[in-house]
């Protein structure tokens, strides 16, 4: 199959020709219909996450079931279904008492298991979940999938899979935004997007819009911000305590910068809640003094949303079908996986919300 190789950092990724294996007893091969360009994935190229080599990126995907192993009973063949990077085990402790986002025995490949997908005889790792969408076809756990509505687009669908679900499920499932609160989303990429999405559904009725991007912003508004801050012009956190009347009830980071994360704790009134998205770079700190959170504030990290991806998903799903919620105006490109490079490079420059690599 072809597939979009990563061999060192700081290097763009190739087209190459990889064999993948069949799909063990739990596991399900997928076509790949779509997959979306994750920041994520460009942390790995920027060498700000480890990432060992060969190695296909891509874990925002959606696709179309081929073959199920032999004990699988999730999915069969025809099933159209989004691949999650929060798989879960279904038995350890947090997938019993409802975490399975934060499942601590996840159905992964590990290197003692034999290589599953290689090039010219050698392993080909994989990026988050073992999704691996940067390639024509994933091998998933049936674990790691939920199955969607056949009239629902897989291209759009594939944004579902990460992007939206964690944006989304900040809001609703880690802070549990009350209606009438005051909110405020620091980075309004395609993650952000989804936040100011689900603050818009929770109800909220003042939802700020923070970026460098005047566009960005205009783009957040339509979308349900109701304010927007230009960082690049003047100081968020000054900016967002006066439009809230003294600081928000809740704020959220969806860029994975250490010094934004800081702001949203800065933009908090009394009592409120900073939750972090992004994924922070290891090398970076969070330097909270002694008294930022006083007055009772707080701050917390969310893995995925919070998601129950086999709940939470479908539910999104209808509510996109119904139109209220928008995932068709959040894909800026659709392109080929020849043009992946580019599109990382577009990611750089800040002017897309989504990207989407789109396969025959």
């Amino acid at each position: 199959m072809k597939a979009a190789i990563m061999h060192g950092v700081h290097e763009p990724l190739t087209i190459e020709q990889v064999e993948i294996d069949e799909p063990g007893d739990r596991e399900i091969l997928v076509r790949t219909s779509a997959s979306g360009v994750c920041h994520s994935d460009l942390h790995y190229i920027e060498d700000l996450m480890p990432m060992q080599t060969p190695a296909i990126l891509g874990h925002e995907a959606a696709g179309v079931v081929e073959a199920v192993g032999s004990r699988v009973t999730y999915v069969q063949p025809g099933d159209h279904v989004i691949a999650c990077g929060s798989a879960f085990c279904g038995e350890c402790q947090e997938c019993l008492t409802g975490h399975p986002n934060r499942c601590i025995d996840k159905p992964f490949r590990t290197l003692d298991d034999p290589p599953r997908i290689t090039l010219n005889g050698e392993r080909v790792h994989n990026s988050v979940s073992n999704i691996a969408s940067f390639a024509e076809w994933m091998l998933l756990s049936e674990r790691g999938v939920v199955k969607v509505r056949d009239d629902m687009p897989l291209d759009v669908a594939s944004l579902v899979g990460c992007g939206v679900i964690t944006g989304v499920g900040a809001v609703l499932n880690a802070a549990q935004v009350k209606p009438g609160s005051r909110v405020a989303v620091f980075g309004v990429g395609g993650v952000g997007l989804s936040a100011v999405q689900g603050a818009y559904i929770s109800g909220a009725s003042q939802i700020i819009a923070v970026d460098l991007l005047e566009s960005k912003l205009g783009t957040a508004r339509e979308f349900g911000a109701t304010h927007g801050v230009n960082a690049s012009e003047e100081d968020p956190v000054a900016a967002v305590r006066r439009l809230s009347g003294g600081g928000v009830d809740y704020s959220f980071e969806a860029i994975g910068n250490a010094n934004v994360a800081l702001q949203c704790v800065q933009s908090l009134g009394l009592g409120g809640l900073a939750t972090i998205i992004g994924v922070v770079p290891a090398n970076q700190t969070i330097a909270l003094g002694g008294r930022a959170l006083a007055g009772e504030k707080s701050i917390r990290a969310t893995t995925m949303g919070s998601n129950k991806f086999r709940v939470d998903m479908p539910k999104l799903i209808e509510l996109y079908m119904q139109g209220r919620l928008k995932l068709d105006e959040m894909i800026t490109r659709r392109g080929e996986l020849e043009e992946v490079n580019d599109m990382f490079e577009a990611m750089n420059q800040g002017e897309v919300a989504r990207q989407v690599i789109v396969f025959e």
